[in-house]
């Protein structure tokens, strides 16, 4: 395989000029990604009114990004490892450009909701690829560790700004700006990657594994959609995931090599990041609905209170390698899902008037910063210790412990919130069941994560 920068040696103490302008264009990429992901979450019931989404219809503006971005995740990461990373990032950009562009110029929900088909599954595409490539272009140890913190902080910080870019975008323009301003920086991606990045691809004949493929993504669809639809298609997803591994055992050429989920590194670290995204974004959830609906904030001054919370998460990204060179990857990642269990904590202390909110704040950042820690952690313990040619696989897995993890925490903690008696006692039963979620992760992670 042909790598993109030629690994410097583990003397040297910095960056080459160009790894740092590949840097530059993969985080801006990422950054967009993320970005993406959020910037519609305050717009929905404008989106709702000037499309005529009715109230139980707007889910699937989420859920039909959510399907595809799930589904075809693992599949992308390692098509990318077979037949190229560079072709697979540029794919995923141009139908990102193109989903937007469809999205943002809809007149009826059934238009709008292609788009967000393609986006979801642009996403699917891009995310692996440009992980990937990231990964390759340095070396396991310091730099690489860097590289991933600097990711984690831009990806976290673009869910932040994208919730409160689309308040922006939503109250002074148009929700159709959410969508369109993609387009222009997408784009400028697809001039800029082929100057920049090399291809890479494995050696020989690679040959795609179709029954993998087919069962796989099925069974992943079907997971999404009973979490998120129909509960059934749970049982179905299940069966065929189990039909995959089947497969796979017998498989020549298996898509997914079941040595790789075996390896506690990558089955344990994926655990942790699990529960690292399914706590945290579901946080943000219970921090919106107490902000919005019992003090009364408007979507803007929500998006603008949150942003503290992206502030700590971008500080917890550029201090995390210093934490895992200290403690190590199973320190790093335990210690910083302590550190957001007890600030979640303290958020039971929210009251009904806005006394609270400076709680709120501090809590909102110093968790954030726990999260992010562990986030990076659990990114460099999952694609530790394999070769270049399955890190593609690697970071598709990731990528999806991220994608479900997100689709999984929020359902379930509307569910444990839906209990309280009043909105406030609602958030404060969640809150204390996601810090417990948060304790326990990091006590396993603790137990079953080797030392090094």
């Amino acid at each position: 395989m042909t790598a993109l920068v030629e690994a410097p040696p583990r003397r040297a103490a910095g960056m080459t000029a160009r790894q740092k302008l590949v840097l530059t264009l993969l985080l801006g990429a990422q950054f967009m990604l993320a970005i993406d992901f959020s910037i519609l979450n305050v717009a929905l019931p404008v989106v709702g009114e000037g499309l005529g989404f009715g109230l139980g219809s707007l889910q699937w503006i989420a859920t039909a990004f959510a399907l595809p971005a799930a589904g075809f995740t693992l599949l992308s990461g390692r098509v990318a490892d077979l037949f190229g990373r560079r072709r697979m990032l540029l794919a995923g950009m141009a139908l990102l450009a193109l989903g937007s562009l469809v999205g943002g110029l809809a007149t009826s929900p059934a238009v709008l909701l292609t788009g967000r088909v393609m986006q979801g599954l642009a996403t699917a595409i891009a995310t692996p690829a440009a992980l990937s490539l990231l990964t390759t272009s340095f070396r396991e140890g310091p730099l690489r560790t860097r590289a991933l913190g600097l990711s984690g902080a831009l990806m976290s910080a673009g869910f932040t700004v994208g919730a409160v870019l689309g308040g922006v975008l939503t109250d002074l323009l148009s929700w159709r700006w959410a969508f369109l301003v993609n387009v222009p920086v997408a784009v400028l991606i697809l001039a800029v990657t082929p100057l920049v990045v090399a291809e890479s691809r494995a050696p020989g004949r690679p040959r795609l594994d179709v029954p993998g493929a087919v069962t796989v993504t099925g069974g992943l669809l079907a997971l999404v959609y009973g979490i998120t639809v129909r509960p059934w298609a749970i049982a179905l997803g299940a069966a065929l995931l189990a039909a995959f591994v089947l497969i796979e055992r017998r498989s020549a050429a298996p898509l997914v090599p079941l040595k790789v989920l075996s390896r506690r590194t990558v089955a344990w670290g994926n655990l942790g990041g699990f529960i690292a995204f399914a706590t945290e974004t579901s946080l943000v959830f219970l921090m919106t609905l107490y902000l919005q609906q019992v003090l009364g904030y408007s979507p803007l001054a929500t998006g603008l209170a949150l942003g503290v919370l992206g502030a700590g998460t971008f500080a917890g990204g550029l201090a995390a390698p210093r934490i895992m060179a200290r403690f190590g990857g199973r320190g790093a990642l335990a210690s910083g899902l302590v550190l957001q269990a007890a600030a979640t904590a303290a958020l039971l202390g929210l009251g009904a008037t806005h006394g609270a909110l400076p709680l709120l704040l501090v809590a909102t950042a110093v968790g954030g910063f726990g999260n992010l820690v562990a986030i990076v952690a659990f990114m460099g313990t999952a694609t530790s210790g394999l070769p270049d040619a399955e890190q593609g696989l690697a970071t598709g897995l990731a990528t999806l412990t991220q994608q479900v993890a997100i689709t999984l925490g929020i359902p379930v903690m509307s569910a444990i919130a839906t209990t309280g008696g009043t909105v406030l006692a609602g958030v404060h039963t969640a809150t204390l069941a996601n810090a417990a979620i948060t304790l326990a992760g990091a006590a396993l992670v603790a137990v079953l994560l080797p030392r090094k």
